[in-house]
């Protein structure tokens, strides 16, 4: 071939003349015209190839992200590893992958994926297998030839179909373990490859610390639970012997006190004194069985499951007021009851907070001349909001905190009877319910007391 054209093969192929990119095969040079689109044809194809090189490694990229999404969302470390090992393939178009955990210094292959069966469930020491070297050296590893490097224990190797693998660290500092690809035919593991599989392996070192805490979590939710639970039966023992213990006693006064009525009527005519102070005691004794069941219940509904429903809060509402009203004939108290939006609770234990709420509103405004009370409600967009208003003796507002905490009354016994735990009891229900509960008031000028209820879906105690 004459120099000057040699020369010009040389400048554009970047080598021989025939071409670094170039077949090993002879041809004929048929004139300058075809000569010179062969070798123009030669050149342009390499960067033809890492054009193709760039597109593979990006929708690799592409699947990585997608993967990580995945790992992102692994709550233990089996469902981590198979996410992992099922990538680690996927990614590189590997034969096989594996997910190895440092024990000290023991390498545990605890999963795999492969075409054949590898070392899954087997344990070798750190220093005799490649994975140990590449956690104890903090580096990744492309080997071609397994059988051509002398870190890899060829013995180990012979019943697989391994011939090439890579090997990276699952984190550089204080490793937790290795990832390793391996393919049945001999081939060197590319650049982009070894960067793509330690990326997946940087994400896995931090998604494994998160199962960690996930794992120390659940643990610690399940001490408290038990805790709880352990508690709870204490607090239903509790309860059975309040139940019993305390019930019968002051069933005993009560009934004797009906008794010496009975035996000793005509004395107690002619001692008002004496007759006064026996219907104290029978009215205590009666004050304390009523403290009792409210003191039963208030315990009872802070553990009772929420059976959710769509409930009719207009009907509660009439059903409560006519009951309350049949116990207080010859009331001339006025009651307006607006339709009222339907709610997502428990019925059982919405029907006892419109009771409670009711209850009070008729006892503080009893010594009204013109008792009223007004019920009343609304779709609020993400909730429902409820309330009962009267006229009767109200409350000072600086107070209004104190409402809905158990036995904290602001209105002496004699003024109007009640045991202080009706509305700690509606406070508890609506907060279960995902709600929240108020009141506004004036002293001498009635009170308003509100509940909200989420929606359906929202509830944050079911």
């Amino acid at each position: 071939m004459p120099a000057d054209r040699t020369d010009s093969v040389k400048q554009l192929t970047g080598g021989s003349a025939q071409g670094d990119w170039l077949p090993r095969r002879a041809y004929a040079v048929r004139g300058k015209q075809t000569y010179m689109q062969q070798s123009i044809s030669t050149v342009t194809s390499r960067p033809m190839d890492e054009d193709a090189s760039d597109r593979g490694y990006s929708r690799a990229m592409e699947k990585l992200v997608g993967y990580v999404q995945h790992i992102s969302l692994a709550r233990d470390l089996p469902g981590l590893m198979a996410v992992v090992r099922d990538a680690a393939r996927d990614l590189t178009g590997a034969d096989g992958a594996t997910f190895i955990l440092r024990e000290r210094e023991q390498c545990f292959y605890a999963d795999e994926n492969a075409i054949a069966p590898l070392w899954k469930g087997r344990r070798f020491p750190l220093d005799a297998c490649i994975s140990g070297w590449s956690m104890l050296h903090r580096e990744a590893v492309a080997i071609e030839d397994i059988y051509a490097d002398p870190r890899i224990p060829h013995d180990a190797y012979r019943p697989t179909f391994v011939r090439s693998l890579a090997m990276v660290p699952i984190r550089t500092i204080e490793p937790l373990g290795a990832i390793g690809n391996y393919w049945a035919e001999r081939r060197q593991p590319r650049a982009a490859e070894i960067k793509i599989l330690q990326a997946l392996a940087d994400t896995t070192a931090v998604a494994m610390e998160n199962v960690q805490v996930y794992s120390e979590l659940e643990r610690r939710v399940k001490e408290r639970t038990e805790e709880l639970e352990l508690a709870n039966r204490d607090l239903d023992g509790f309860c059975n012997s309040v139940s019993h213990d305390l019930r019968a006693p002051v069933r005993a006064i009560s009934g004797f006190c009906d008794l010496i009525a009975a035996d000793h009527g005509a004395r107690l005519e002619a001692e008002p004194e004496l007759t006064r102070k026996l219907g104290v005691i029978k009215d205590n004794a009666g004050r304390m069985q009523t403290l009792i069941d409210d003191l039963l219940a208030f315990s009872r509904f802070g553990r009772q499951s929420l059976r959710i429903e769509t409930v009719d809060m207009t009907a509660l509402a009439r059903n409560a007021v006519e009951r309350l009203l049949a116990e207080m004939p010859g009331s001339a108290v006025e009651v307006r009851l607006a339709d009222l939006p339907l709610a997502e609770g428990d019925a059982s234990l919405l029907e006892q907070v419109w009771a409670n709420l009711l209850s009070n509103a008729l006892k503080f405004s009893s010594r009204e001349p013109r008792p009223s009370v007004e019920i009343g409600g609304a779709d609020a967009g993400n909730e429902c909001t409820y309330y009962v208003a009267d006229n009767g003796a109200g409350f000072d507002p600086r107070y209004a905190a104190r409402l809905f905490q158990a036995f904290h009354r602001l209105h002496h016994e004699t003024e109007f009877p009640g045991t202080g735990v009706g509305l700690a009891l509606v406070h508890r229900i609506v907060v279960r319910h995902g709600g929240r509960v108020w009141a506004d008031g004036t002293l001498g000028e009635g009170a308003t007391f509100h509940f909200t209820l989420p929606k359906e879906g929202a509830q944050a105690g079911v």
